[in-house]
């Protein structure tokens, strides 16, 4: 039996999925059993009553900012970097409705065949109605990331929170695999990840993060049962938390 609404801190979240997550143990493309296993993590959740919005980067299949390191003309890149999201949004957007999720895919560019036109108040009856929303092709436009689109989304449909789903369980204040002596953040404020210069997503992302006062946790993806765990409000204990507050190891 689900778990009731109340039980969880948040109403209405945004996950940021990095194309990366859905290849598995694999070194290009989507991998089906992970991609059934975060569906699967993601019904949870919305039967829980928690409306759910998702923002899927493109890195599996093809990354603008590589493209353009290697001559190509970077709005060309990134556009086709764009439409990479769009075929990681239809995947996953079977992966739900396979586990009977009703599930809408809106695109920041139009193509009326495979998804409808993104629109904002479209996405909030979407997820008034209870259907998770799937947020394809970035922001439509150029030079800027899946991160900046999922910071963007969250504000014109008034998530309570981003979850940015990472390979590592939180931020670090150097690169845990190559450094023993790495320690974790339990809470981060917005400007030290930008003085920092801390991978976690990019700056103008969470700049705008800053100025709207939107959360963000980062949690490792790879360990089942952790999306649940960050909405009910357990967010420093498997990761790592970027807010108003202070920094804090853990």
């Amino acid at each position: 039996m689900s778990a009731p609404a109340t039980a969880h801190r948040y109403k209405r979240i945004l996950l940021k999925l990095s194309g990366e997550a859905l290849m598995g143990e694999g070194k290009y493309g989507i991998h089906p059993p992970t991609l059934s296993r975060i569906a699967s993590e993601l019904k949870e959740v919305a039967e829980a009553g928690v409306e759910l919005a998702v923002v899927i980067g493109g890195g599996n299949i093809f990354r603008g900012v590589a493209g353009s390191t290697e001559g190509m003309d970077r709005a060309s890149a990134d556009y086709m970097g764009m439409l990479a999201t769009c075929i990681n949004s239809m995947a996953m957007q079977d992966a739900l409705e396979k586990q009977g999720c009703h599930t809408r895919v809106l695109s920041a560019i139009k193509m009326e065949q495979i998804a409808e036109p993104y629109i904002r108040r479209r996405a909030v009856r979407h997820l008034e109605k209870g259907r998770i929303v799937i947020f394809a092709a970035g922001t439509g436009n150029p030079y800027f990331t899946t991160d900046t689109a999922a910071s963007l989304r969250a504000m014109e449909i008034n998530a309570e929170v981003i979850l940015k789903a990472t390979k590592v369980d939180g931020i670090y204040n150097a690169d845990p695999k190559k450094d023993p002596e790495a320690r974790r953040y339990r809470t981060l404020t917005y400007m030290d990840v930008l003085k920092q210069n801390l991978n976690v997503m990019d700056s103008t992302a969470i700049s705008l993060c800053m100025d709207n006062k939107l959360p963000i946790i980062v949690f490792d993806l790879t360990q089942r049962g952790n999306i649940r765990k960050a909405i009910l409000g357990d967010a420093g204990e498997i990761g790592t938390v970027v807010g108003v507050g202070e920094t804090a190891w853990a």
